[in-house]
């Protein structure tokens, strides 16, 4: 039993390390918050978290909902704009109903890569009680983070 309570908790601690870090301001390199703040001079209620080595702001800028993700020099890698579940593509919305019936979609958001422009849009469900983030392309065939 003391040996299944250990693997539990070892377990528990692995999930937690694996996902993101809530920081505050004064922890994010000045190098990032730089950036960030030259980029999105009107972002409001900025709250920030570190995803393995890149810095995750999420914040309002006018009546939007945004989060960026930048790298550890602050050149941003992507930027998520929450949207209304009913804006997502059709084919996605399609996907979401075949694939996974019966589920509720909480939360949409389109995210566009920095670099290149890709767009991928976010679902976030609810599946045996736990949230879930599945990304899709404008097809509706999901796609691996």
């Amino acid at each position: 039993m003391k040996h299944l309570l250990g693997l539990l908790a070892a377990g528990l601690l692995l999930s937690a390390s694996a996902s993101a870090q809530k920081m505050k301001a004064a922890q994010v390199p000045a190098v990032v918050m730089a950036s960030f703040n030259r980029q999105f001079p009107q972002a409001k209620e900025v709250k920030w978290e570190k995803e393995a080595d890149q810095y995750e702001a999420g914040f309002e800028q006018g009546k939007q909902e945004l989060s960026v993700l930048l790298d550890p020099s602050g050149k941003l890698v992507e930027t998520e704009t929450e949207i209304k579940v009913d804006q997502l593509p059709a084919a996605v919305r399609a996907t979401l109903a075949r694939q996974y019936k019966g589920v509720k979609i909480k939360e949409a958001a389109k995210i566009v890569a920095a670099g290149t422009g890709a767009v991928t849009y976010e679902a976030e469900i609810v599946q045996g009680g736990k949230n879930v983030d599945l990304l899709f392309d404008a097809e509706g065939r999901e796609v691996k983070k």
